[in-house]
């Protein structure tokens, strides 16, 4: 049962992060476009997005729990560590890339003289994360299929 749990978890947390990459994704080629002062303030439709760290934790959690517990199903395991890997590596793109960005425009209330460069940063992260999570969410998928 316990392990329906952390699977259903590992899922739908995974899924609901993808789902805010893939606006972000989505959006980007349009913004892209955008004059400083349209992308200013279009980019304050995402305040309050910084709850979505407490998915991303969760999301992570559940999946580093469910690869330990599924540590003896090889097949299984295989493809929940690279859900896993995928995981991670959207928070350390996260940390590493679009974090600074964020101190550095204030969370987008102020543009510095480079903020071109910060855009580009910006979008990109996200975009690459969302294709990361995107990969997270089929490998997972893939592992509960696998389960049958």
């Amino acid at each position: 049962m316990w392990l329906n749990i952390l699977r259903f978890n590992s899922l739908l947390f995974t899924a609901i992060a993808l789902g805010a990459g893939l606006a972000h994704l989505l959006e980007m080629s349009n913004k892209m476009k955008l004059s400083d002062s349209d992308y200013l303030t279009v980019q304050q439709i995402y305040r309050g997005w910084s709850l979505l760290g407490i998915v991303a934790v969760i999301s992570l959690l559940s999946t580093l729990m469910l690869t330990i517990a599924l540590y003896k199903q090889e097949k299984e395991f295989a493809l929940l560590l690279m859900a896993l890997v995928c995981i991670i590596a959207t928070l350390l793109i996260f940390r590493i890339f679009t974090y600074p960005v964020n101190q550095q425009t204030k969370n987008w209330t102020v543009l510095p003289v480079n903020w071109l460069v910060l855009r580009k940063r910006w979008e990109f992260s996200h975009a690459i994360s969302a294709v990361l999570n995107l990969i997270a969410l089929v490998f997972l998928i893939l592992s509960v299929m696998r389960k049958q």
